[in-house]
């Protein structure tokens, strides 16, 4: 496992703190000429592939675990490897790669079958990944070090990093109109033009936590009706704080960035957000 030590001058005192890299060293790979499945760190709960062939169609990475779910991924053609994170712990994972043939078929490019046995149960929300990538040099990053340099413990840090996602970031509903498959955020570039929608928000929350040691899952799944995305941290006073990431000094009473900042935390959508019973968990990166 790589760790990478970053040091920040917060509050005018150093910072320092590892952010786990993950690796392809090729100790235990399935792979053939057309792609490769890295699981060497398996036991830290992510996967590494890359598409071997150059092509202009599509390539997908389906990876169905214990928890029954099928996560379905776009896999990039440029030949760089990448990140996806064994969700459900623990246990029995399939790992396939298909290739587009024409239209809405696809083939088989190459899988694996791989028995996980995760050390760490945080680990695959401590790490980047397609969805959540960052690095040690992103924005992101060392924003979220200089944000949380004075804060007094967990509960603060939490807070600092909410408020300037909410205050920082509005929701963009052009992107949101002409959204397409397959879309990842950018999370540096969302910091840089102030703007996003949900997937975004997320991203950029679960980076910046995950990058000061905090497990942090982005969830997808139903807001109301609506197709969503938010984030559930972990505290150790609480354990998964799920549906719920903001504390009023009493109680975790709130959670979702983006309908906080895209309605400018009204009464009401206070009360929507901070009643778990309104979203239903489908998928977690």
């Amino acid at each position: 496992m790589m760790l990478i030590i970053i040091t920040a001058a917060c509050a005018g005192r150093a910072l320092a703190f590892s952010i786990p890299m993950p690796e392809a060293p090729g100790a235990d790979v399935k792979s053939n000429r057309k792609a490769a499945i890295d699981y060497s760190n398996a036991q830290d709960g992510y996967v590494m592939i890359k598409y071997l062939e150059r092509t202009n169609k599509q390539v997908r990475v389906i990876i169905k675990g214990p928890g029954g779910n099928s996560y379905t991924y776009t896999l990039n053609t440029n030949g760089d490897f990448e990140v996806y994170p064994l969700s459900d712990g623990s246990g029995d994972y399939s790992v396939d790669v298909f290739e587009q043939v024409e239209g809405t078929k696809y083939a088989s490019a190459n899988s694996a079958k791989i028995r996980a046995r995760i050390t760490d149960q945080f680990a695959p929300f401590l790490r980047p990944n397609q969805y959540v990538n960052y690095n040690p040099n992103s924005r992101a990053v060392q924003r979220a070090a200089s944000i949380t340099g004075s804060a007094a413990g967990l509960t603060e840090m939490i807070s600092a990093v909410y408020n300037f996602v909410i205050e920082n970031i509005s929701y963009d509903q052009e992107l949101a109109r002409n959204v397409t498959s397959g879309y990842l955020p950018n999370i540096d570039a969302v910091l840089s033009s102030g703007k996003g929608i949900c997937f975004d928000y997320s991203a950029v929350m679960a980076a910046m936590l995950r990058s000061l040691g905090i497990p942090c899952k982005l969830v997808v799944g139903h807001a109301g009706a609506v197709y969503h995305a938010w984030i559930n941290a972990y505290s150790k006073e609480t354990g998964w704080v799920n549906q719920v990431i903001f504390f009023d000094g009493v109680n975790w009473i709130l959670m979702d960035p983006t309908f906080a900042s895209s309605s400018n935390q009204s009464a009401d959508i206070m009360q929507f957000i901070g009643d778990g019973s309104n979203y239903s968990a489908k998928f977690q990166y």
